[in-house]
């Protein structure tokens, strides 16, 4: 995912979904010197990963499936 696409999700009043390594997560903040992101997984525990934005895909939405 590039920078921009990363910002506009943050920025979002909707949900999108965001996989990184195959699991759900929630862009929590972004850092553009380092093009990485700090996220939370979905599944329940409060940990927060920093992650290359390369690493996060965009998936899409069970209803638009």
């Amino acid at each position: 995912m590039d920078f921009d696409r990363a910002q506009q999700i943050v920025e979002s009043k909707g949900i999108i979904n965001v996989l990184f390594n195959g699991s759900p997560v929630w862009i929590e903040s972004l850092d553009a010197a380092n093009n990485e992101a700090t996220v939370s997984p979905l599944d329940g525990s409060r940990s927060h990963v920093q992650v290359p934005l390369v690493k996060l895909v965009e998936s899409p939405s069970p209803l638009q499936m």
